[in-house]
């Protein structure tokens, strides 16, 4: 009796331990929980080795064969049927056998490009991707030196997630403390804020909190995220959270809750997300089809990913894929957001998968919702756009940053930052995404833009008879001087309208006056500044 005793004391002191750093979700569709049940059967047969040795044993030379004959049989049964069921889950769980199934996971509805995109202002074009974003707040977090000494800005996966904060594009990411020695000495109080970052003008600002952040992935012992919900929900599986804040700026982990839909190990999916405060520990679980609006980042990218390369190549079946390849496409290998009606949406180009330079289409996924649109629209990828953009600069040698999407003159056009070797953006480029040829370069995204416009009126990139025309007179001509350029804002009385442009578009800006008749022509947008691209004094 006493050998059963020492033998399952011994194998549950490890099961907990093993349990309280690997963390695995006790769900039978879970191969973590395989993986851990391997451990621990293992350690059971070890155990039993060890149990079958007593003083008087020893003494006597003699060992307990039935006994570690009958413990090991119970053990190595346990890692049969655990390597078993992972073995035969992965097979019967393969694409070959449910090609259909892992097809239909993400519902694809074709749309028009000009009907979902609107066209955005200028002035709400995000510019800050997550690398800039990071200089970001290294920047704003070493002005404070009250807090460098103690604390730094968490820069994993999960942060600078892009999310919309009263309807702005912004990126937060969490502080974290310096090292484990700083973190217990501030453990009390938590960490004192995040780093929020205006992704259309960069302005950046420590949010500090009236009650610290005492629940994060960075935090220890029972207050790491990861064992905080492992502990509250031990069945559920959790995978890539995100740091994001509600409409009140208080900040929340998004813990997308997986799901399994086909066979044992396939179709991971989500389900549900867990909601946590990330000051005071409170959680929450919601359906899938009940997440709060405020909430943007419910599915992860990865997850989107690879469902739309599962619709994309698995319309034929799975032998399609190897042999003849009929209709088989996959995402470009990169993706970006969009911010659209306050949701986050993520998007890439589909290309076939016999030609790897050119789209076939573009794909947009609500990060929420996970509704998928798909628009036809062939064209360069996004990566043949940033080799464009770089080839216009080469003599510089700047790097261009993955693409933003936008609707400019109703043509789908990359929006590309270009960098040097500081990480410092030096310029922009518009890059056509059917013509890809086509690129306007500029010290700003003003400029950039202005010359973008003038190639969509030249003709170059689609018929001038798709520019807009206004011919009105002039009530009202102001100046102001950007970036060490001059700019004209003209009102006209027939419209509501401000028609903005540099001095370099044409010369008669400098000598317009009230009551001089114009035409003007532009490409519309929903702002309330239009960029003019030409200007005719009558």
């Amino acid at each position: 009796m006493k050998k059963i005793v020492r033998t399952v004391v011994i194998t549950l002191l490890f099961a907990f331990v093993s349990f309280y750093f690997t963390l695995p979700a006790l769900n039978l569709r879970s191969p973590y929980f395989y993986s851990w049940l391997l451990e621990v059967a293992v350690v059971y047969m070890v155990a039993s080795l060890i149990g079958t040795f007593s003083i008087k044993d020893l003494k006597n030379r003699t060992v307990d064969f039935a006994f570690l004959k009958k413990n090991a049989k119970l053990g190595l049964l346990i890692v049969i049927l655990c390597v078993a069921t992972l073995g035969i889950g992965q097979v019967a769980s393969h694409q070959f056998f449910h090609a259909g199934a892992y097809q239909k996971l993400i519902p694809v509805e074709n749309r028009e490009f000009t009907e979902d995109i609107a066209q955005v202002s200028m002035k709400d074009v995000p510019i800050v991707d997550k690398d800039s974003a990071i200089q970001l707040g290294n920047r704003k977090i070493g002005e404070l030196v009250n807090l460098i000494s103690q604390f730094e800005v968490d820069e994993y996966d999960y942060s600078y997630t892009q999310i919309n904060y009263r309807d702005i594009p912004t990126r937060v990411a969490p502080l974290r403390y310096g090292n484990i020695i700083k973190g217990f000495n501030n453990q009390s109080n938590g960490i004192p804020g995040y780093i929020s970052v205006n992704m259309t003008t960069q302005d950046v600002e420590l949010v500090q909190l009236e009650e610290g952040i005492r629940y994060s992935p960075g935090e220890y012992f029972f207050r790491d995220l990861d064992r905080h919900l492992r502990f509250q929900y031990p069945t559920k599986i959790f995978e890539d959270y995100s740091f994001e804040v509600d409409d009140d700026g208080k900040p929340y982990w998004i813990c997308p809750v997986i799901n399994y839909t086909i066979g044992l190990f396939g179709g991971r999916d989500v389900k549900g997300v867990v909601i946590v405060n990330a000051c005071n520990g409170d959680s929450e679980y919601y359906d899938i089809q009940d997440v709060p609006q405020w909430v943007d980042r419910a599915y992860s990218a990865d997850i989107i990913v690879e469902q739309i390369n599962y619709w994309g190549k698995y319309k034929n079946g799975y032998i399609n894929t190897i042999f003849g390849q009929k209709d088989v496409c996959v995402t470009s290998g990169g993706y970006n957001y969009l911010a659209i009606d306050d949701d986050v949406w993520l998007y890439t180009g589909l290309t076939s998968v016999g030609n790897d330079e050119s789209n076939i289409g573009l794909v947009l996924v609500n990060m929420r919702t996970k509704e998928a649109r798909y628009y036809i629209v062939s064209g360069a990828t996004e990566y043949s756009a940033m080799d464009s953009a770089e080839g216009q600069v080469q003599n510089l040698a700047y790097k261009a940053t993955f693409p933003v999407l936008l609707n400019i003159g109703g043509q789908p056009t990359y929006l590309v930052s270009l960098k040097d070797n500081a990480g410092l953006v030096k310029k922009f480029a518009f890059v056509n995404v059917e013509k890809y040829q086509q690129v306007a370069i500029g010290d700003t995204l003003d400029q950039a833009y202005a010359v973008y416009v003038k190639l969509l009126s030249s003709g170059q990139i689609i018929d001038a008879s798709s520019i807009s025309e206004i011919t009105g007179t002039v009530t009202q001509v102001d100046t102001a001087v950007k970036d060490g350029n001059t700019y004209f804002y003209v009102q006209l009385s027939n419209s509501k309208k401000i028609f903005v442009a540099s001095i370099q578009l044409n010369d008669v800006l400098a000598v317009l006056q009230p009551e001089d008749r114009v035409t003007i022509g532009y490409v519309d947008s929903d702002s309330d500044f239009i960029m003019m691209n030409q200007i005719e004094r009558k």
